[in-house]
């Protein structure tokens, strides 16, 4: 009997051990995951049940603040500039949980930041009040309006980057979204409205900025010269034969230059003409140098977006695969084939050239601050990687400075302002294999001597130009406006 009793009791004992543990792992080690898992209704319900902090533009403009409203939760998340920063912003809804600026800072908003809560610990002794955080964004609504009126009612995006610090200065893409349909504690609304834009095949929700990719088409010129020039494999002086068309290996295809012409020459004359067949052998010669060269402009890494960690990885040649797939070497060379980019990489890689060669992290928080307007602490500049070397940036600005002088892009042009740019026109199909008409885009920064703007435009499908759309046409006046935008030059 005493044994039976025995093994009961210790029975009981290991059965409360493991329930001490379980509720020791849950309370201390799995209390974050479970804390910010979306399931998670309790947390929801006290984060909707006070007042958040605000979500401020460079210029002062409110992106979001809390309202008082009569139901339940008591205040309810309001955007007044709506779709101008939705993809910036995202949302705080109750049925689908935060996004974007929200969701990344949503501590600072909700008061629950380490520095908020030590500097507000008398305020909260003395009244209860539990301080709330404001983030200010790199962002003017200035920036973002210029770049939405540029766009017009094409489809694609704008990014302007400070390249000495990766602040995001402005960063649009059209179509986008009004994150207040999305705020609405009413479920069914709520849910209808997602769904909504989840089916429209114009794709409002997409961050087309960070979340999709492209070729770059000649763009992507600028990254392969700066690839050559530091490998030893070309130089400013080696000269390139005129052709009309080069030879592909290992097949019976060939890569022709625009519209059909014969050109070549010096690595500078091929780069102001945008000489595919010279950056195509390029591409051939680099072989198995070429991909290593691109992932120090961050190609195959997902950029470290504070914004939305998710940020898309950009792609380019596979490592190991020059002797079976030397094609797809001469095709990246020109911005196609295995190379495909988001509108946030070319510009990382735009700054990255005018910032002698590295590239910062792209952040869009300038500053936190207080209920008080205090600020409590600052986005740091940080380096990402070094893309280049230092003489390396310098060729590249020099030719892309000739190209705004006297090449494809004289479009980006601004009276007193020396501009560095690239156009590109990117060849693209849609998912059955058929062509479309080609994307337009345009790389520059300005003063080209003293770089404080780095911008990254793409309209695809040629937006209103359509098959007669280049980049030097279609977004390098885009380009132009933002820059003149950033630097306070007034647009004509």
């Amino acid at each position: 009997m005493n044994r039976a009793i025995r093994r009961v009791a210790l029975a009981v004992t290991v059965l409360m051990l493991a329930l001490v543990a379980q509720l020791s792992y849950l309370q201390v080690v799995d209390a974050k995951k479970l804390k910010d898992d979306p399931r998670n209704v309790r947390t929801q319900i006290r984060d909707f049940a006070r007042a958040r902090g605000a979500i401020l533009t460079s210029d002062g403009e409110i992106v979001a603040q809390s309202v008082e409203v009569d139901d339940e939760f008591e205040y309810q998340r309001e955007y007044p500039l709506g779709s101008l920063f939705g993809h910036i912003s995202g949302y705080q809804s109750f049925v689908l949980g935060n996004t974007g600026v929200e969701a990344v800072y949503n501590d600072v908003l909700i008061g629950r930041d380490t520095e908020l809560q030590l500097g507000n610990i008398g305020e909260l002794l003395f009244s209860g009040k539990q301080a709330t955080g404001n983030v200010v964004l790199t962002l003017s609504a200035a920036a973002q309006a210029a770049a939405r009126d540029a766009l017009g009612d094409q489809r694609g995006s704008v990014v302007a980057l400070d390249p000495r610090t990766g602040a995001v200065l402005a960063m649009y893409s059209n179509p986008s979204y009004d994150p207040q349909l999305l705020a609405s504690h009413q479920q069914d609304a709520v849910q209808a409205a997602f769904d909504a834009l989840n089916a429209d095949p114009a794709k409002p929700a997409l961050a087309r900025a960070w979340r999709e990719i492209y070729p770059a088409g000649s763009t992507y010129k600028a990254v392969t010269t700066a690839v050559g020039l530091e490998t030893g494999v070309t130089t400013p002086e080696t000269v390139y034969p005129s052709l009309q068309e080069l030879p592909l290996p290992l097949t019976n295809t060939t890569i022709g230059n625009f519209g059909d012409s014969a050109c070549g020459g010096t690595l500078v004359e091929s780069f102001v003409a945008s000489c595919n067949t010279t950056f195509a052998q390029i591409g051939l010669d680099l072989g198995e140098q070429f991909p290593p060269g691109d992932e120090k402009f961050g190609i195959g890494s997902s950029p470290p977006l504070d914004e939305n960690p998710s940020a898309v990885a950009s792609r380019g040649p596979q490592a190991g695969t020059f002797a079976t797939e030397a094609p797809q070497f001469a095709l990246a060379g020109i911005g196609q084939g295995p190379l495909a980019v988001t509108p946030l990489q070319m510009a990382l890689a735009t700054s990255a050239i005018a910032n002698g060669g590295v590239v910062m992290q792209p952040h869009v928080l300038d500053r936190v601050t207080d209920d008080d307007g205090q600020v409590i602490r600052t986005a740091e500049a940080e380096p990402w990687r070094t893309a280049t070397t230092p003489q390396v940036a310098a060729t590249i600005t020099d030719l892309m400075r000739q190209v705004v002088e006297r090449g494809t892009g004289t479009a980006a042009q601004i009276a007193g302002i020396s501009v560095a740019g690239k156009t590109g026109t990117a060849q693209n199909d849609d998912a059955q294999g058929n062509p479309l008409d080609p994307h337009a885009w345009f790389i520059a920064f300005a003063p080209a001597e003293a770089p404080q703007v780095a911008v990254a435009v793409i309209v695809e499908n040629g937006g209103s130009a359509r098959s007669e759309a280049t980049g030097g046409r279609v977004a390098a006046p885009i380009a132009r406006q933002m820059i003149q935008t950033l630097l306070g030059i007034p647009v004509g």
